[in-house]
């Protein structure tokens, strides 16, 4: 069933037949009312960190007679308004992502900046406790701003977002997810994470930054809040809303990397579930947008009024200075650092899903726990930054380099620390100082014997860890960076071992690392080897880094799946995936419908209806005619919740139980049943009606989509799932082989395709399911616990 539908399967509050009081005609209750199991699968799910209801979008096409004459009455200037909107909507997206993006790296910069140059002040003058206290004390207050705001007004804006925005691109639904007040929150929180020095990036925020900035933009604003465009009155529906956040999500992703190609493969590879040609235009403008807004930008902080915002802002890790010759030999480190990336990240997922169920059982304590965690994360990360590097040896400057050594400043590669004048701390150039720099710092190749072997495997396992626990925490924060960074560390130190017996300098190797352990982790192979070379602004890279991608991926699927597709899946959304699993096969539609099944007649009494809305949380109900209407039962087609609502509102009733025999555009416009921001309608408590109007009739023909997808019981579940996927759908009606029972079997919906559903009702097909798996059973059960089949939300 639907996580918000199970439309006429298993609800909240037809589970018993006492609650089916309403006078209604015996024969067709009984003929339609299946007594068969329901649908138990949880409808709740985490999101950020909050667990909540959620439930599915509607990208099918509602072709009722109000859509058709809406249709037939646009006007050419209209549809021309329509086309030119949607491509001004993705100019918007794109300028203020990028904007959006610029502020939040002026922002880390400048107080991240400012925090290290005061910390070295008082390094200098050799005051290390107020310089711990000064550190670590910043530290706390940025990280307890971050939870504070996220813990208490926007929990979903927890996290990376990435697996939220993937969930809702693949027909999910949940409140707040891509809200205004998301927004906001997802900007400050990634700013106070990122610059109070946690193992996080800004770079997942983005990306969900992105999406809610096309939501706000697409939906025509927020009557909450008062921001209302009316002319957006096109776009509200799923199937435009859908188009504009994957738009959205491009664009973040170029906003974060300056990588407009690789955010537009990104989109494609890893986030939507839905692509045509006419949306990689728009996708591909949209993040061309973004890279003209930031290079522009960029260009203005050249003049140095950004404050400390530099080289280190708008990440750029330019290699390509760097004369790259390999030879045939040098293929054989290459595959090495591919096959440790791929095990390196099979085991950063299997360990981050453990340490993720452990923080949700804190964090769904209340927001007191989220904030504790926040803030032990963020005393433990200020000592291991503030104190790893002490354990690290002064190292001599080397003679005849261009750079200042040592560094006092809040970059460089040699920072002095605790060391005296001619020295350098190699640790501290990479711990005590910002992500961005560490990593620029790894990719450098001037100086081959800049870092000792002992510091950078000290800091290979301090990154790897703090990535691991950080992550899960009530704040906003990604994992691009955190993978970059200590992926590069261990392709560093494959580049130190090798020496002199390759072609490729420390540098490189570097950048080959980071690729493996980001194949290994998150999956994907296409967008990252274009975000690489975008980053490293270095074309003779791509074989190598195509190479060491395939590799640790292919090394990494033989364990687990992707970190994003594990998060989906441990938060609890029900996710679609491309495929059918095997044992679909063996099974019919008809074999997983649940019920009861709730139908109306296609003239109906407004009681009826009244009481199956406020008893069922059903989204969308069959609408049958039987005689005298018609000569037999027939299926006239579906009639959504949303729409009754509106008609009950509106109160266009009959006295008796008579076909409407007006226009029904004169009494409605299609704008009436558009979907409002948010997913925010009418409430079935803001409805009065009398006594009399109870007795009243509605005759819902006009209203009802009359050309639902159906599909015969008999059809594999497997094809019934690809068909529900690849439509987008969020309800498919299954009908009868046979012409001498009732029109309709029952509807499919979301969670009918749940893998935790159909074993449940053909458990025999368990034991083959689990072989084929490489996960354990237990991982198909949600962090959510589940509820019980009274709590379960058909929304």
């Amino acid at each position: 069933m639907e996580g918000g539908e199970k439309e006429n399967e298993a609800s909240a509050g037809i589970h018993e037949p006492l609650l089916l009081k309403e006078p209604r005609k015996p024969s067709l209750q009984q003929r339609l009312s299946r007594s068969v199991s329901t649908n138990t699968t949880s409808q709740l799910a985490i999101v950020g960190s909050n667990v909540c209801p959620i439930e599915s979008l509607d990208y099918e096409i509602v072709e009722n007679d109000l859509f058709k004459h809406d249709w037939r009455s646009r006007t050419r200037i209209q549809i021309f308004q329509y086309i030119v909107l949607k491509w001004t909507l993705a100019f918007l997206i794109g300028l203020f992502t990028g904007l959006v993006g610029f502020i939040i790296n002026l922002a880390v910069e400048n107080i991240a900046g400012a925090k290290l140059v005061i910390t070295n002040n008082f390094m200098i003058e050799e005051r290390y406790a107020m310089a711990f206290a000064v550190f670590a004390g910043s530290n706390l207050v940025l990280v307890t701003f971050a939870a504070v705001v996220c813990a208490y007004i926007a929990p979903a804006a927890a996290g990376s977002g990435i697996p939220e925005v993937k969930a809702y691109l693949n027909g999910i639904d949940a409140p707040g997810i891509l809200s205004p007040v998301t927004l906001i929150v997802k900007i400050l929180g990634s700013i106070g994470a990122v610059s109070g020095s946690l193992d996080v990036g800004k770079e997942g925020p983005l990306v969900h930054t992105g999406a809610c900035i096309a939501s706000l933009l697409g939906q025509g604003g927020s009557k909450r809040y008062h921001l209302t465009w009316k002319w957006l009155r096109y776009f509200k529906n799923d199937r435009d809303r859908r188009d504009l956040i994957t738009c959205g999500s491009a664009a973040g992703v170029a906003a974060a990397f300056r990588a407009p190609v690789g955010g537009v493969l990104f989109a494609l590879e890893e986030v939507s579930s839905w692509w045509r040609s006419a949306l990689l235009w728009r996708t591909f403008f949209t993040a061309a947008v973004v890279a003209v807004v930031l290079r522009a930008l960029k260009d203005f902080c050249e003049t140095g009024k950004c404050g400390l915002f530099g080289k280190g802002g708008l990440i750029m890790f330019d290699v390509s200075s760097v004369k790259i010759s390999y030879h045939a030999d040098d293929l054989l480190p290459v595959v090495i650092l591919g096959v440790i990336g791929g095990l390196l990240g099979s085991l950063f997922n299997y360990l981050l899903d453990k340490i993720l169920r452990i923080y949700s059982l804190i964090n769904e304590r209340g927001p007191v726990f989220k904030l504790i965690l926040a803030c032990t994360m963020s005393i433990v990360t200020s000592s291991c930054c503030f104190g790893l590097p002490w354990l690290a040896q002064c190292t001599p400057c080397p003679k005849g380099i261009t750079e200042e050594c040592p560094t006092v400043a809040r970059s460089g590669n040699y920072k002095q620390f605790q060391c005296p004048d001619g020295y350098y701390n190699d640790l501290a150039s990479l711990v005590f100082n910002t992500n961005d720099d560490a990593i620029r710092n790894l990719f450098s190749s001037g100086n081959p014997n800049v870092f000792r072997h002992s510091s950078v495997l000290m800091f290979f396992g301090t990154m790897y860890i703090l990535g691991l626990f950080t992550y899960g925490i009530s704040v906003p924060g990604g994992l691009f960076i955190p993978i970059i960074v200590t992926g590069a560390t261990y392709g560093r130190f494959v580049g130190m071992l090798m020496g002199l017996s390759s072609n490729l300098n420390q540098g490189l190797f570097a950048v080959l690392g980071a690729a493996s352990f980001l194949g290994g982790s998150m999956r994907m192979t296409v967008s990252l080897c274009i975000i690489l070379l975008e980053l490293t602004n270095n074309l003779l890279m791509l074989p190598l880094v195509m190479l060491v991608l395939l590799i640790s991926k292919t090394v990494a699927d033989a364990f687990n799946s992707g970190v994003y597709d594990q998060i989906v899946h441990m938060k609890g959304l029900p996710y679609l995936e491309a495929h059918a699993e095997p044992y679909m096969r063996q099974l019919t539609a008809g074999d997983v419908v649940t019920g009861p099944l709730v139908t109306f007649s296609g003239i109906e009494k407004v009681g009826t209806i009244f009481f199956y809305l406020k008893n069922t949380n059903h989204n969308g109900f069959p609408v049958i005619d039987e005689p005298p209407i018609s000569e037999a039962p027939v299926l006239c087609g579906l009639v959504l919740r949303s729409h009754l609502l509106v008609l009950l509102k509106r109160k266009e009733f009959l006295p008796s139980r008579t076909s409407y025999s007006g226009d029904p555009s004169q009494r409605f416009t299609s704008v009436d049943f558009a979907k409002p921001g948010s997913g925010k309608g009418f409430k079935l408590e803001q409805i009065e009606l009398s006594a009399e109007e109870m007795e009243m009739y509605v005759d819902l023909h006009p209203f009802t989509n009359t050309s639902p997808y159906t599909v015969v019981e008999t059809m594999s579940l497997a094809k019934a799932l690809l068909l529900f996927r690849q439509l987008g759908l969020r309800h498919l009606c299954v009908v009868p082989k046979s012409c001498d029972r009732s029109p309709i079997v029952g509807i499919l919906t979301r969670h009918d395709f749940m893998p935790e559903h159909v074993l449940g009702l053909h458990p025999d097909l368990k034991e083959s399911k689990w072989k084929r798996l490489r996960l354990r059973p237990s991982m198909l059960n949600s962090v959510v616990r589940r509820p019980s089949s009274t709590q379960c939300l058909d929304l």
